[in-house]
């Protein structure tokens, strides 16, 4: 297993402590957790029927889970982060961490959440799962964190895994959300030498992307191709030009 070798100093941000409000759960929610019936929420590219289902899921958080996001985000004001892993994060079993790592994420928790993802990777029961990879590498983006975010890429590949359609398209919007166009084609491209099929969020973050910097000629070529991948390409980019249409609208208004 490779290691991926991130540096929290240099992420050049620092973030408030924020305490998570925690209420009671109500009866129905208590049966929820301990029904054995749990949704799972997939999300991820290309999936072949009868796949291993992603590690990443969306849940009622226990209490234990909690704790430990409560925890991690006290113990990185006081240089304590160590003894939180050895006393609290070891005990967690495999669905509180994984949904500790989720919270983490969904707070933008960066520093703490690549910290958590690592030591999931370590753990006994784990296997290599791009939807969690596309999870954090969605994260890195939103944040600006390129070169972390193309470490996680690559790394995909040494834990044994091909990107998918999600883990492409990821990519392409964290190059189009810095501006990085030429990057971003680039790695369109290489999406389809691989063999993985465009879809439509591709297609809506590309275009979109293209158009809004000023790359016409680009974006009428990634409109032609739409008529090779989707089902209804004249509908789905009308629908693009109403919704962009929409948002200029608003910007301006």
């Amino acid at each position: 297993m490779g290691s991926l070798k991130l540096h929290f100093s240099q992420l050049g941000f620092h973030q408030n402590l924020h305490m998570i409000r925690y209420s009671p759960p109500s009866p129905i929610a208590s049966s929820a957790r301990t029904t054995k019936t749990r949704s799972l929420q997939i999300c991820c590219g290309l999936r072949r029927a009868g796949a291993r289902k992603p590690l990443w899921r969306s849940r009622v958080l226990t209490t234990e889970a909690i704790q430990a996001v409560q925890s991690l985000k006290l113990a990185r004001s006081s240089h304590k982060l160590e003894d939180v892993f050895n006393s609290r994060i070891s005990r967690l079993l495999k669905a509180d961490l994984l949904d500790t790592l989720a919270e983490l994420k969904r707070q933008n928790e960066v520093d703490l959440a690549l910290k958590v993802f690592e030591y999931v990777r370590k753990e006994v029961w784990y296997e290599p799962d791009q939807s969690l990879y596309c999870n954090m590498i969605q994260m890195l983006g939103e944040n600006k964190l390129i070169e972390l975010a193309e470490e996680l890429f690559s790394e995909l590949e040494k834990e044994g895994l091909k990107p998918d359609t999600r883990a492409f398209t990821e990519m392409i919007g964290v190059y189009i959300n810095l501006g990085m166009i030429e990057k971003a084609v680039e790695r369109y491209g290489a999406m389809k030498m691989s063999g993985c099929v465009p879809d439509k969020l591709t297609f809506a973050i590309l275009i979109r992307g293209l158009e809004k910097a000023g790359k016409e000629d680009l974006a009428a070529t990634v409109k032609k191709e739409c008529d090779e991948y989707l089902e209804d390409p004249e509908k789905f980019l009308k629908e693009i030009e109403r919704k962009y249409a929409a948002k200029k609208k608003s910007y301006f208004v």
